[in-house]
């Protein structure tokens, strides 16, 4: 039966404040506008126990309108209630569960409660909203801690952001920042170019507990936008991004040797000098101070003219009536390039009749003279031969050469016969016989052979004329490649010139055109028909420089993106543009680069004479860029390169790797050497042979790499060996090349090793895994499984240097479409249609739309077409497929493509 109670003391809110009861049995207590009825009472053997806390209330933030639910758990509990702010929490709010704990028999009593933003918002003043449990038992009661419910929130404006700052190479940077207010304070974090920097990873960068960023040595790789970052569980809130730029200072290199004195005679001057690379200026750093040239006086050792010794005495008179004194060039003897003596060093004399001894004359002097007599009429008969065969042969040299003979099978290299394409049609046509034709006499031949010797009877010299132009006179072509390479290297503009055979071609050509190649280097040059004007002959070259003196001076971003190549002789006269191919190691995205071509001026400055997408069709350049491959139209040779400036940290240059070791290997340690290169065929090559010589073997295939212009340098490891086997002798986890040394292209083949050492000198098998990366990039791994002992593959067999063409092509040779053949379809498409079935339709089928402006500047678009067909398909180009695009134009030219061999 319950019991009333009437003694409480009552709150302005109604809820119960004092309780003056026993909780001996069960009872319910009644207390203004709610009752509280107890009717779990505890067994007599805990009844004097406190209530003590399993779980008390933390303190809770409210995120936007989500309510927060509190939690109170107690035993030996009879009642728990919730006081917020010193007010009890209705008892209808209280969601209570009961339980009894198995390992000790109490009951155990839990109390949620939820708060809503609109409770907290209520309470004002600066105190915040609590709320704190409170559990009965029938000895007494327990308070639990108090829970803080706090509304959170990050505001939107940071107190202090980061500046900008310039510092020295090797310096501290100070990046200061001061978060936005926030209830719960927000956290810190940095990036750099939306990368997150962890000090962790990267010592170099510390965070102080203000949230203040320190750089303690710059490094280059540590240009960048800096962005400090605060968050919490409300908001993530962003600084204005700090740009910090490392400047390089400049530093002079060491002197070079003096140079040979200017004076020949006497007193002269002679020079030295240095370049500011050491290192190079960079991102805005000081140039150096002083002078780069030293000038110094010298004396040379003047020459000795030679002088002549006073005459000999005359000799006694001869039986042929004479007599003879002589003289030597010894007073003085000609010295230090001095001039030899001038005039006779033997003088004769007819003796006088006294002198002379009588000979009787007869019938054997009158024979003599009359021989003497028949032998000079011969000998001026024979002249006047010569002189008429020389002339005639002139005569049909100079003249135009339409016979179809050569223009099918004549005007060949020598020693080289034209191979077949590999199916079995053949362009050619009949020759027009209406034609008036003059023949041909003598044969142009390919001079880059250097075993076969080549003589032509009225050859060329290379001479430079007045207006610049070279052509072929009188003479007798040399039959050794060494006296062509330092006969160009002796002129002024040829001091460069590479003297070696291996990276040179050259030949011989007239009208007909020809073509250049430098086997296993992606080079070669196109001289297409009616280039060279009718009439001359020109002896042109293609050479590959090497030498580290010819390197580009570039500045800023700028990066060497292919070879430097030399076309020549500079000045000839071109009534067409050649087409010179070389290769490229961008990754050909336009919007990442600033791409341009540079020619080598007869001062030896390098001009800008062409930017790729600015094109201008009036100029004598133009240029087809190819995903690796760089097709550039020119109307004057000369020394190129094509130099890429970064627009932005997404330019890309591809890098090739190549992986070598020893063929043979009788120690324990094995070293593996990793070259990173641009990916152009010509480093390719120089590296092979390299490896060659030293006895190496490549033990992976080569792999491509993607290197950004993001100052990051580029970071080789190897990982995942056997350790019972293997040993790595490297101290540092990891090999690092700088970002300058890959990105600026001045060492042409870098490489770093790896020196591995086994455990016994049977072990032959090695397994690891070669990671490459760009720090804080993307990275790329390889793994290695091969045998050190049983590899026995030949340096070049699977992949590289298997290029055997013919270095110099001269005439149809150098052609897939013959000569007669494509004056057909060039007079056939340049003329324009209605329907546009001419020149522009053929080049949209073969995807040069992009080059029409270019092409309807020349007289001559089609052959423009042809010309860029047969420098893209010389190897592999199939005249069915070109066949098939006429026949799809609607020309019935076409039908020249389907002529067989036998009719051929």
């Amino acid at each position: 039966m319950p019991l009333h109670l009437g003694s409480f003391v009552r709150w302005r809110s109604g809820l119960v404040l004092t309780w003056i009861c026993l909780f001996s049995s069960g009872f319910t207590f009644i207390g203004g506008e709610h009752a509280v009825t107890v009717t779990h009472p505890l067994p007599a053997a805990f009844s004097d126990l406190l209530p003590h806390f399993l779980v008390e209330p933390d303190d809770v933030y409210i995120v936007k309108n989500k309510p927060v639910t509190l939690t109170c758990r107690s035993t030996p509990a009879t009642q728990i209630y919730f006081k917020c702010n010193g007010e009890w929490v209705h008892q209808d709010q209280h969601l209570i569960e009961r339980d009894v704990d198995p390992a000790t028999g109490l009951p155990v009593m839990q109390v949620k409660i939820d708060i809503s933003r609109q409770q907290v918002e209520k309470i004002f003043g600066l105190e915040d909203y609590w709320c704190q449990c409170v559990a009965w038992s029938t000895t007494g009661t327990q308070k639990s801690q108090k829970a803080f419910v706090r509304i959170a929130y990050l505001r939107k404006n940071f107190e202090e952001e980061p500046l900008g700052k310039e510092v020295a190479l090797d310096q501290e940077i100070l990046l200061r920042c001061h978060p936005p207010e926030g209830v719960p304070p927000a956290e810190v974090e940095w990036q750099r170019n939306e990368e997150l920097i962890d000090p962790k990873t990267d010592p170099n960068f510390f965070i102080t507990v203000d949230h203040n960023l320190i750089i303690k040595q710059a490094r280059l790789a540590d240009t960048g936008n800096y962005t400090c970052v605060a968050k919490n569980i409300v908001a993530r809130r962003k600084s204005s991004s700090a740009t910090v730029i490392v400047y390089v200072n400049g530093g002079w290199s060491t002197w070079a040797t003096w140079s040979a004195c200017s004076a020949v005679c006497g007193r002269g001057w002679q020079k030295r000098s240095r370049s500011c690379t050491n290192p190079t200026p960079l991102n805005g750093g000081t140039s150096c101070e002083g002078q780069s040239v030293q000038k110094s006086a010298c004396t040379a050792t003047c020459p000795v003219d030679g002088g002549w010794s006073e005459w000999s005495k005359w000799s006694p008179c001869g039986a042929d009536c004479s007599m003879w004194r002589s003289r030597e060039c010894t007073q003085p003897t000609p010295g230090t390039g001095g001039k030899e003596c001038q005039g006779l060093d033997l003088q004769s004399l007819n003796c006088t009749s006294e002198q002379c001894p009588q000979t009787a004359s007869g019938a054997e002097d009158v024979a003599l003279y009359v021989g003497i007599v028949v032998v000079a009429l011969c000998l001026t008969l024979l002249l006047i031969i010569l002189v008429l065969v020389y002339r005639r042969k002139k005569e049909g040299l100079d003249a135009d050469v339409a016979d179809s003979s050569i223009l099918t099978t004549g005007f060949q290299p020598m020693g080289i016969k034209p191979t077949k394409p590999e199916n079995s049609h053949l362009l050619t046509i009949q020759p027009d016989l209406t034609t008036t034709t003059t023949s041909y006499q003598g044969t142009l031949r390919s001079r880059h052979e250097v075993t076969g010797k080549f003589s032509m009877s009225n050859g060329p010299l290379l001479e430079p004329l007045p207006n610049g132009s070279h052509t072929l006179h009188n003479g007798k072509l040399p039959s050794d490649p060494n006296e062509f390479m330092n006969r160009l290297s002796s002129q002024t503009y040829f001091k460069t010139l590479p003297r070696d055979n291996v990276n040179t071609s050259y030949g011989t050509f007239n009208f007909l055109g020809g073509r250049l190649t430098l086997p296993n280097t992606g080079i070669s040059l196109l001289i297409p028909p009616e280039a060279i004007p009718r009439g001359k002959i020109y002896e042109i070259y293609l050479t590959i420089q090497t030498k580290e003196d010819m390197r580009l001076p570039l500045a800023g971003c700028q990066t060497l993106l292919s070879p430097v190549v030399s076309c020549g002789p500079p000045g000839v006269v071109l009534t067409r543009p050649v087409i010179l191919s070389m290769d490229h190691c961008s990754d050909a995205c336009l919007e990442n680069w600033a791409i341009r071509l540079k020619k080598q001026s007869y001062e030896g400055t390098w001009e800008d004479v062409l930017q790729l997408g600015e094109e201008v069709v009036s100029d004598p350049y133009y240029c087809q860029l190819e995903a690796e491959t760089c097709r550039v139209f020119t109307e004057q040779l000369g020394r190129f390169a094509l130099v890429g400036e970064s627009l932005s940290m997404a330019a890309a240059k591809r890098l090739k790797l190549l992986l070598f070791g020893p063929a043979y290997c009788s120690t324990l340690e094995y070293n593996i050497r990793v070259y990173c290169m641009d990916d152009t065929q010509d480093l390719l090559k120089e590296v092979m042979q390299m490896e060659r010589q030293l006895g190496g073997r490549l033990i992976d295939e080569p792999h491509v790499l993607l290197f950004k212009d993001s100052y990051h340098n580029l970071r080789l490891s190897i990982h995942d060996m056997p350790q019972a086997h293997w040993r790595s002798k490297l101290l540092a986890g990891y090999q690092e090349i700088p970002f300058y040394h890959i990105w600026s292209g001045s060492q042409r083949t870098l490489h770093c090793t790896f020196t591995l050492e086994r455990q016994s000198l049977s072990t032959c098998g090695l397994t690891c895994t070669l990671c490459v990366w760009q720090v804080e990039g993307e990275g790329q791994s390889f793994t290695l499984d091969f045998n050190i002992s049983k590899d026995i593959r030949p340096l070049d067999s699977d992949f590289l240097l298997m290029d055997n063409c013919t270095p110099a092509l001269a005439g149809p040779s150098a052609f897939q479409i013959p000569y007669l053949i494509r004056q057909k379809i060039c007079s056939s498409l340049d003329t324009p249609c209605p329907n546009g079935a001419d020149w522009r339709l053929l080049a949209q089928r073969l995807k040069l739309d992009r080059h029409m402006s270019f092409l309807a500047s020349k007289a001559s678009p089609t052959s423009v077409i042809l010309d860029l067909w047969e420098t893209q398909h010389f190897h592999s180009g199939n005249l069915n497929q070109l066949a098939a695009v006429m026949a799809e134009i609607g020309k019935q030219e076409a039908m020249i493509f389907l002529v067989s061999d036998g009719e051929c």
